[in-house]
């Protein structure tokens, strides 16, 4: 068996020309779905994220701003610029490029923001409404997840689904999606962390096989049954002296050896993370879609 290799890139360019047709007829209404950006500091991965996240507003239609702050803004002023954002009705969807520099509390920071706004689905209103069900937007990389399951033909509707990982962006809020008595859900939902006792023979139950874990390879092909849906969504830098940046991406799980093993697999990169720009476009879409009835 050789597993069928799960594009998010391929899967996150469909969701895009759907997204496309949405702005269209939000800006025949008036109405420009907008996204503003606060980036502190110029760490080149969170700049390189941004970029990305410019890039792909741009490509659907979404006015998108980026405000950029000196990495030794005081604290006082990034809650200013988030409230600034809140208060601008051009601004569908506002969010803050993570990590943040020590000064500033991340909590704090994701607490100010409108729980409307929250295109990245961290403020804890947003995560109680996920938990009890209730409409809300949904964090980016488990819904992403969710959808190329969905779209790729292995709903995880009736399935067991094995999470290892219990990460607040990822593990906890997936497990949140996958358990909901909804279309594209209604999973059998097993986390699994540094505390689980005996982890293969666990993952080894899994129709669906989420590794999330931020380990390099952690999941290996002994731990996988044959013609389970591995789901990747670890990005692992390791030294690789014939690349030349010198290092490569590999993901949490063991990909060459798994799939020969795995009904399907997503690989990293070109797998999940794709799926995360686009998710959080279509949180700010729908965000403007609300605010227009």
């Amino acid at each position: 068996m050789i597993a069928k290799i799960i594009r998010g890139s391929e899967i996150a360019a469909q969701i895009q020309e759907e997204l496309k047709e949405r702005v269209k007829k939000l800006k025949e209404r008036g109405v420009t779905p907008g996204l503003g950006v606060v980036l502190v500091g110029q760490d080149p991965a969170s700049v390189s994220y941004v970029t990305a996240k410019a890039k792909a507003a741009a490509e659907i239609g979404i006015y998108e701003e980026t405000i950029n702050l000196p990495a030794d803004v005081p604290e006082e002023e990034v809650l200013k610029t988030v409230d600034r954002l809140n208060r601008d009705p051009k601004f569908h969807g506002v969010l803050v490029q993570l990590p943040l520099l020590k000064h500033v509390s991340t909590e704090k920071v994701i607490n100010y923001i409108s729980p409307e706004k929250d295109v990245d689905a961290f403020h804890p209103v947003n995560v109680g409404k996920l938990l009890r069900g209730e409409p809300c937007p949904l964090p980016c990389t488990p819904h992403g997840v969710q959808e190329l399951l969905i779209r790729s033909g292995y709903s995880p509707e009736g399935k067991h689904v094995v999470i290892c990982g219990r990460s607040n962006i990822v593990g906890k809020p997936l497990a949140a999606i996958l358990m909901q008595k909804k279309k594209g859900a209604n999973a059998t939902v097993t986390i699994c962390h540094t505390g689980t006792k005996d982890l293969p023979s666990i993952t080894r139950q899994a129709d669906i096989l989420v590794a999330a874990m931020g380990s390099p390879k952690a999941i290996t092909a002994d731990m996988v049954r044959e013609g389970t849906v591995v789901i990747d969504v670890g990005v692992n830098r390791v030294e690789d002296p014939t690349a030349a940046r010198g290092f490569r991406l590999v993901g949490d799980s063991d990909f060459e050896t798994i799939k020969e093993k795995a009904a399907a697999i997503t690989p990293v990169p070109g797998g999940v993370g794709p799926m995360t720009v686009i998710m959080l476009m279509m949180n700010t879409v729908e965000a403007a879609e609300r605010v227009a009835g």
